[in-house]
């Protein structure tokens, strides 16, 4: 992954952004005092040739008001993420506090506010594993990717794959 360049995220930022130390990463604090991070981890599990999950990260645990702050310093960094990587990106929702199903559609209300949208193909999907729990995984990829099509394809064959029930 090429590296992104904090200038340019801090440029259309309403929150102060920093890299963190792996350079993966990077962290902000909102004005209700709650620490975010968001990081990129290359993740080969769902697009053979591999992808980059999106992870966002409510670091102090702490509950968060509705702030549209928060979604503007997210979608600054998504965006310098595609402006420096023509990547695949994956979101996938966190599980372990039964709020999967909340994630995602903020998540996908989200995007569909993100200006240059158009560019992206963006499509959701949700499994339902041996456990009854519903996981959400998406897929971003922007739509001059040389191979566009087949990553679509492969996701979508692998999400029909975890869907199925095993015997």
């Amino acid at each position: 992954m090429n590296s992104l360049l904090i200038e340019n995220i801090n440029k259309t930022a309403p929150y102060t952004v920093v890299p963190m130390a792996d350079g993966m990463a990077f962290e902000f604090f909102t004005k209700h005092d709650i620490h975010y991070s968001v990081s990129f981890l290359y993740d080969d599990a769902l697009i053979k040739e591999g992808a980059y999950q999106l992870v966002i990260a409510n670091i102090n645990n702490r509950k968060s008001p509705n702030d549209p702050s928060v979604k503007e310093t997210v979608l600054a960094i998504v965006e310098e993420f595609f402006r420096a990587n023509n990547a695949v990106m994956l979101y996938i929702c966190e599980t372990g506090d039964e709020k999967q199903s909340m994630r995602n559609r903020l998540f996908e209300r989200w995007f569909s506010t993100f200006q240059r949208k158009t560019q992206f193909t963006c499509l959701s999907s949700s499994i339902v594993d041996e456990d009854g729990i519903i996981n959400y995984a998406t897929i971003i990829i922007r739509n001059d990717h040389p191979h566009l099509v087949k990553v679509l394809q492969e996701f979508s064959a692998t999400i029909g794959l975890l869907g199925q029930k095993p015997e």
